[in-house]
Parts: C-alpha cells; structure tokens; sequence
C-alpha cells in the first residue's frame, strides 16, 4: 500500500535524470562561499506539510544552495524566507523562518512539494526531466486525499495541476487564477515566490497573503 512515507522515499533514492544529479552533486561537491563549511544534501528534495492537509502547495524545483543544501523544499533561500513568513502570517505555520531540518518548524493543513525534486542548472528543468518526476507528485496527489485547493506556484506548476486532474478548458495562468476541478476541490495560480518577483514587487507579501487566504476560505467551502 503506497504512502506519503514512501513517496519520499522513492524521490531520495532517485537517478532517472543524469543532468540533474551530475548539477546536484556538482554544487554539492563546490557549494557556494557562505556555506563552505556545510554538508549539503545534493540529493533530491523529498515534500513536507500535513498528511491531511487541505491546501497543497506546488512550487517548481529546489534551489542549488536552498534545498539542494538544506535537504527541505524552500528553505535556505529567500524564496523560502518570503514562503514561510506568509503560511506563517495566515496561520499555516508555527515560525516565521525554515532554515534547517529540526528547527522545529511545524505545519498545519499544508502540503508543499514540487513537480520536479532535484535542482536544475539556471533553475529550468527540462520537459523530460518533469515527465520523469511526474509520478512522484501524482502519488502525492492520490494520497492527500483531504485537498481542497492545490496552490500553484508560477505557470509550470499550474500547469501540472490542471494536465493531472484534465481542467478543459484551462484558464490563463496568472495571480490569482482559480480553475475549478470540481465543486469540492479548486486549483488556485500565484507568482511564484522567486527573488526575481518578490524583489521586483512583481509579488508583495500582502498579495501573496490575499492568495493563501483566499485558499483557505475556499478549502473551508466557503466562496
């Protein structure tokens, strides 16, 4: 019987991609200046949150010196730090900072994961590479079987989304979108929270918080 347990497992061991784990390594073996003096993970990024969560969160691909270092889906980066601070903000989380494993973050009624779990070079996987990771997040999807409202960060997560549950037709991607899945269950678009939006006020923390309110009002069936 497959579990979210095992899905993790299954990502960590993972191999299928040669580009990724050579560039996964890679950074692993060089790492960056600041961080010279840690172990990275250099592995694939298993997912987090809670098992009956009802707001899943999509993002894109772990970050060579985030996740690829940290070994936990946004963290050690400032997407993460924008992230973290908002679930925590709007009540999805117990601290405002993921900065490592065991620095007791907690998360309540959220699931964060990816459809593709190894960093890539320049941050863009390829089609095939996502092809490979497909069943990885599919598993997930079958199992959280208290989701509501699948949060989609940037167009390729929502564009995932919306090809695994067959939204036809689908809605242009941009903030705030929402396609319907069915009449419990709601697929809701964000910018993703990258330096190159946050830092930009392409995306500000009061129109992420609105999205992740938003997600809760519909999850609760209301709206």
């Amino acid at each position: 019987m497959d579990s979210l347990s095992a899905v993790n497992a299954d990502v960590v061991s993972c191999r299928a991609c040669p580009r990724l784990v050579a560039w996964r390594e890679q950074v692993g073996r060089e790492k960056r200046a600041a961080y010279r003096d840690e172990e990275y993970w250099a592995r694939p990024v298993p997912s987090l949150g809670d098992p009956a969560a009802r707001l899943v969160i999509v993002g894109l691909a772990p970050a060579a010196h985030g996740a690829n270092r940290t070994g936990r889906m946004f963290t050690g980066d400032r997407s993460g730090d924008f992230l973290f601070a908002a679930l925590h903000r709007t009540g999805y989380a117990n601290q405002p900072t993921s900065t490592r494993i065991g620095d007791g973050l907690e998360l309540t009624d959220v699931w964060i994961t990816a459809p593709v779990r190894c960093a890539p070079p320049a941050n863009k996987p390829t089609t095939q590479e996502r092809d490979n990771c497909r069943p990885f997040l599919d598993r997930e999807l079958d199992l959280l079987t208290e989701a509501r409202v699948f949060l989609a960060l940037g167009g390729f997560g929502y564009q995932g989304l919306t090809s695994y549950f067959g939204v036809r037709p689908r809605p242009v991607f941009t903030h705030g979108v929402e396609a319907r899945i069915d009449d419990r269950r709601t697929i809701v678009g964000s910018y993703h929270v990258s330096q190159q939006n946050t830092f930009t006020g392409k995306l500000t923390p009061e129109m992420f918080d609105e999205v992740l309110l938003r997600a809760r009002s519909l999850a609760a069936g209301v709206g």
